[in-house]
């Protein structure tokens, strides 16, 4: 049986042009997710996010030793947003007041039971409070503007305010979270060529 490798299947979604904005209609997709706030950089999202990996690991590797089907673990993703949108600046914001989502997209045929079944397992193999927060939920963005930015986090702003400048110019108006897509391990990559999607749903 192949190998589901999902970043192939839906590439248009995870690997978009640096050159410029484009414009992409983002379908249901299914997500392992958590939920939390302060900086990125903070102990509750680095919890958060080892909680992710954990349970998705876990429910692959017991998919493929039932005899199921093997898929690739996909990047982290993350939803960000502030109450107080003037604190949403990569740059000038406060980032201890920032709220997300964390996630890692899922195969189709993954289901409830399935994440059920490997945040137990992981709670028995780890002390992290947050993976019994993980949930399976779909999510369904729309219509959305995306760019692949290319360089550290903190330069993100100026690819930012080009993908609202590409919204106002339709006579749009951003309508939901802003979505990075981390394609690259700042653990293993130089953080010049870090290579992050980042997406805003719209409405006209």
């Amino acid at each position: 049986m192949a190998k589901t490798d999902l970043k192939r299947e839906l590439r248009e979604l995870y690997y978009p042009m640096t050159s410029d904005v484009t414009f992409i209609d983002v379908p249901r997709l299914n997500f392992i997710m958590l939920d939390g706030q302060g900086a990125p950089e903070s102990k509750q999202f680095q919890q958060s996010v080892e909680a992710l990996y954990k349970v998705a690991y876990t429910m692959k590797f017991d998919k493929k030793k039932a005899g199921g089907a093997d898929y690739s673990v996909m990047p982290l993703e993350g939803l960000c947003w502030a109450e107080d949108m003037e604190m949403f600046d990569p740059e000038k914001g406060d980032r201890n007041k920032w709220q997300w989502t964390v996630m890692i997209v899922q195969p189709d045929f993954i289901r409830v039971e399935d994440s059920e079944r490997a945040k137990e397992a992981a709670m028995k193999k780890s002390d992290n409070s947050a993976i019994h927060k993980v949930r399976l939920q779909s999510f369904t963005e729309g219509k959305s503007v995306q760019i692949m930015h290319i360089g550290p986090y903190s330069e993100e702003g100026p690819d930012i305010q080009r993908m609202h400048q590409k919204i106002t110019d339709i006579s749009g108006k951003p309508a939901g979270k802003h979505h990075e897509i981390y394609m690259s391990d700042p653990r293993r990559v130089n953080s010049a060529k870090m290579k992050t999607v980042l997406r805003q749903p719209y409405e006209v």
